[in-house]
């Protein structure tokens, strides 16, 4: 685990709600110079704690506005089968986070689809052809009741 400080923390904390930032701007809220600032961003990106930067998307303004979630169980877990499932499964575009779980399914999917007709489409496409697979579970969200990007960080 990486050790923060609390300057640390407080950079993450204002980059975390605003990624677009100035680094004039993050300087003056965590009270650093701008080049003290800038050096502690780059070594928090260096250092693998700042994963990157994206734009996060409405998903209905894009026609995404349906989540489902698949548990899926393969037919084995050798490395062999566990390996061709994971190289298909990440080429799926729909598929937006794939999980290898402990329990009784092996993997837990997010699927973003417009509508369960479109799911159908993923489900013939890709994921019926998945390799290694034995069974397949599919749960749809009715809504999302919350949704975190950020982590609460303490120093």
């Amino acid at each position: 685990m990486y050790r923060l400080d609390a300057t640390d923390v407080k950079i993450l904390d204002t980059l975390q709600n605003d990624g677009r930032i100035t680094n004039q701007d993050l300087a003056d809220k965590v009270h650093l110079s701008p080049s003290a600032c800038l050096r502690r961003v780059r070594r928090l990106e260096q250092d693998g704690v700042i994963d990157g930067y994206v734009a996060l998307l409405n998903p209905r303004a894009v026609g995404r506005s349906s989540n489902i979630f698949i548990e899926i169980t393969l037919s084995s877990q050798s490395e062999a089968v566990l390996d061709a499932f994971e190289t298909a499964i990440a080429e799926i575009p729909d598929v937006m986070e794939c999980y290898l779980m402990a329990g009784e399914a092996d993997y837990l999917v997010r699927v973003s689809v417009s509508s369960a007709e479109d799911y159908e489409r993923v489900h013939k496409t890709y994921l019926s052809r998945l390799p290694g697979v034995a069974r397949i579970r599919s749960i749809f969200a009715m809504r999302r009741v919350c949704k975190k990007q950020g982590f609460v960080l303490e120093a």
